[in-house]
């Protein structure tokens, strides 16, 4: 073969290598074209819409045996999936004797909770660095001292404090406090900022029960409910992004964020949920958040709380969901959390898109109904006084079991 036969076989090796360079550059455009065109509206917006779910476990805020460690390997993850199945919820430790007041308060117990895989962060906290909430301020010790104080006293003639459970913890013994017929110092809900569970040792009425016994136990931002997580339907709209949170038994919240152009409510307006109002920054929507109610607890913070969400779909099948929080009478400076939800079947995870736990929800009916019988049944000396039966927090033995799941 000669020199000049050569170089025209090289020049037509060139050309067909650039023909499947180009043809296979044209195939991956078209490809982004069309992946490009299947995540956004026909309105031309991106589209966020479908059933989305964290489908791993991650603790909130960071372990103390990972320090500054911010992601796990891929087989430090599957250790750690291997170590979790084995400790199938998690050996029931610390399940109270049978038939104690804590006993009855573990009905919900580790059986009925959602072990998802292990995720590849070390908390959903990823700022500060350190992935701890920051410190509360003065205000809000102050504030979480004195609920604690009121809370403790109502609990003390229970038998959690005379055994010195855990959730009697920093109280004491003795008889019913008159405290009990006091108005409390904040509103009740979610642990009213200083902790000892959603509801109070007291039956007077609805108001004294935690959100979950009044099917309010959804709440923005969410982070996942005690049974099963949440699922996060997304609906959109020319101007508006609707969001129907399906969280614990029946439980749920509509939420409807409003992305045109209009203002947040006049400041007086509060409302349960806050006022969300969003902008499209690319494909990111930005959604700001406020007019929260005193009636809201986010982990101590009520009608200060104010949020930043940025909602961006990064693939057909997830969505990253960003949020920094903020509130300075509440914590010392803001927090970030971050998690990646992923895109369920829409036929095979059916959502009922209306909070179902109102319907036939007898428990409070029956709760109520039931102290005011005990309090008959100890008026006519048939009965203990109802100030001595623990119905708030009593705590039902697995939380004095440190490091039950191998993840935290």
């Amino acid at each position: 073969m000669n020199s000049r036969m050569v170089k025209v076989i090289g020049v037509v090796a060139v050309v067909v290598a650039v023909g499947v360079l180009l043809l296979t550059l044209a195939q991956a455009r078209n490809e982004r074209r069309d992946t490009d065109a299947a995540l956004r509206t026909p309105w031309g917006e991106p589209d966020l819409q479908g059933i989305w779910a964290d489908e791993f476990q991650t603790p909130f805020e960071r372990p103390a045996k990972y320090a500054d460690k911010e992601f796990l390997t891929e087989e430090e993850r599957v250790a750690l999936d291997k170590q979790r199945a084995a400790a199938a919820h998690y050996g029931d430790i610390g399940v109270a004797p049978k038939g104690t007041e804590q006993d009855v308060a573990a009905a919900y117990n580790t059986v009925f909770f959602t072990h998802r895989r292990t995720g590849r962060r070390t908390s959903m906290v990823v700022d500060p660095p350190n992935g701890k909430i920051p410190p509360f301020t003065a205000e809000a010790q102050k504030r979480r001292a004195e609920w604690r104080e009121y809370w403790l006293a109502l609990m003390q003639p229970t038998q959690a404090c005379k055994d010195q459970l855990f959730a009697c913890r920093g109280g004491r013994y003795g008889r019913p406090s008159p405290r009990r017929f006091e108005t409390p110092p904040v509103y009740v809900v979610n642990g009213a900022g200083g902790g000892g569970g959603g509801a109070m040792n007291r039956s007077d009425g609805p108001e004294d029960r935690g959100p979950s016994e009044r099917c309010l136990g959804a709440s923005v931002p969410e982070f996942g409910g005690m049974v099963g997580g949440a699922f996060r339907r997304i609906v959109q709209g020319p101007g508006v992004v609707m969001v129907y949170y399906d969280t614990n038994q029946g439980q749920g919240l509509f939420r409807v964020i409003h992305a045109d152009g209009s203002p947040h409510l006049p400041s007086h307006i509060r409302q349960w949920e806050g006022d969300s109002r969003g902008r499209w920054d690319g494909d990111t929507l930005i959604v700001d958040v406020t007019n929260f109610t005193p009636k809201t607890d986010f982990r101590g913070s009520r009608e200060n709380l104010h949020l930043v969400e940025r909602w961006r779909r990064v693939n057909p099948k997830t969505i990253e969901y960003t949020v920094t929080i903020e509130d300075p009478t509440t914590w010392t400076r803001p927090w970030t959390v971050k998690q990646e939800f992923q895109k369920q079947n829409d036929q095979l995870n059916r959502v009922y898109y209306e909070p179902r736990c109102h319907e036939g929800n007898f428990g409070m009916v029956g709760l109520l109904a039931g102290m005011r019988q005990a309090e008959r049944d100890f008026a006519s000396g048939k009965g203990p006084n109802p100030a001595t039966l623990c119905t708030g927090g009593c705590g039902s033995g697995i939380e004095d079991a440190e490091d039950a799941d191998p993840l935290q």
